[in-house]
């Protein structure tokens, strides 16, 4: 097979994406690219050996990862534009999807160093394509935060969002991430929770928001989890509506700010109006 690295100037950097779960999601031209650089630049050392190994690959590896990647990335530049190439692999999936390496290939493109993807498996993608749900648009949120006023933000672009939300999610705060989804007016939007994509207890469960939050407060899933989030669909009403739902939403303890982002998500309220109504109804 031919190889995919730079015959002369400055190396190249792959992107390299790996198994997420099946072993023979791994591509031939990955198997090569590997073989074939200089080093393999692995968040996980011992984790990317037992990849390596398993397909005969001999190449050097050096930790690259969220605590080095500052002091190691002018380096590795430096290296690359003196005619070595490098492939960055994560853990499992797509490097950079909630993974260490933006800084390395946003440095590399400012050397004018090429940044060629490999492409494989994707734990957003698997989940996505088998939720059901649409799949036209849809916008990644990676982690959500996990308090604070930065995750408050975050599930209100949620609830606004007319297309198709997809966000990672620890296995043990998926029933707390439904429920203050829930609690931001989307119960009732249809979801889809992949967890274990391409391994043995692979799952996709479907249902509304609401539905999933109580299966998932009492049967806590394991393992790897995507969620992936219909858009809002908006509903005309009348004012009389949107105050009646604004008062229940305050009347069970949501906040003014959560309660207008469900009313945004809801119906066809501009932001303000919604904020101003949520603030009224509790007077």
């Amino acid at each position: 097979m031919e190889s995919d690295v730079a015959e002369s100037g400055s190396g190249t950097l792959f992107v390299v994406s790996t198994p997420i779960g099946n072993m023979g999601d791994f591509s031939f031209r990955a198997v090569d690219v590997l073989r074939t650089v200089d080093a393999v630049l692995a968040e996980d050392t011992r984790h990317t050996r037992h990849l390596l190994d398993r397909y005969e690959i001999r190449t050097p590896m050096l930790a690259y990862h969220e605590h080095n990647e500052a002091r190691a990335t002018p380096m590795l530049v430096s290296r690359m534009r003196a005619g070595e190439s490098f492939a960055l692999v994560s853990d499992a999936g797509t490097p950079l999807l909630s993974d260490p390496g933006a800084r390395l290939v946003q440095a590399a493109i400012d050397a004018g160093i090429t940044v060629s993807p490999v492409p494989g498996a994707s734990a957003l993608l698997a989940a996505l394509v088998s939720s059901g749900l649409d799949v036209t648009r849809f916008t990644f949120m990676g982690f959500l935060a996990r308090k604070g006023r930065e995750r408050t933000e975050q599930l209100a672009e949620i609830a606004g969002l007319e297309h198709t939300a997809v966000l990672y999610e620890a296995p043990g705060r998926v029933g707390d991430t439904l429920a203050d989804l829930e609690r931001g007016g989307g119960g009732a939007r249809r979801v889809a929770v992949a967890r274990e994509m391409t391994k043995q207890f692979e799952e996709v469960r479907r249902g509304t928001v609401g539905e999933l939050r109580a299966y998932y407060e009492e049967v806590p899933p394991r393992g790897e989890v995507v969620i992936v989030i219909a858009g809002a669909v908006r509903e005309a009403a009348s004012p009389e509506r949107v105050r009646e739902r604004a008062r229940a939403l305050r009347g069970s303890g949501t906040s003014a700010r959560d309660t207008a982002a469900a009313l945004v998500a809801e119906f066809d309220v501009a932001r303000n109006e919604a904020y101003r109504i949520a603030r009224e109804v509790e007077e």
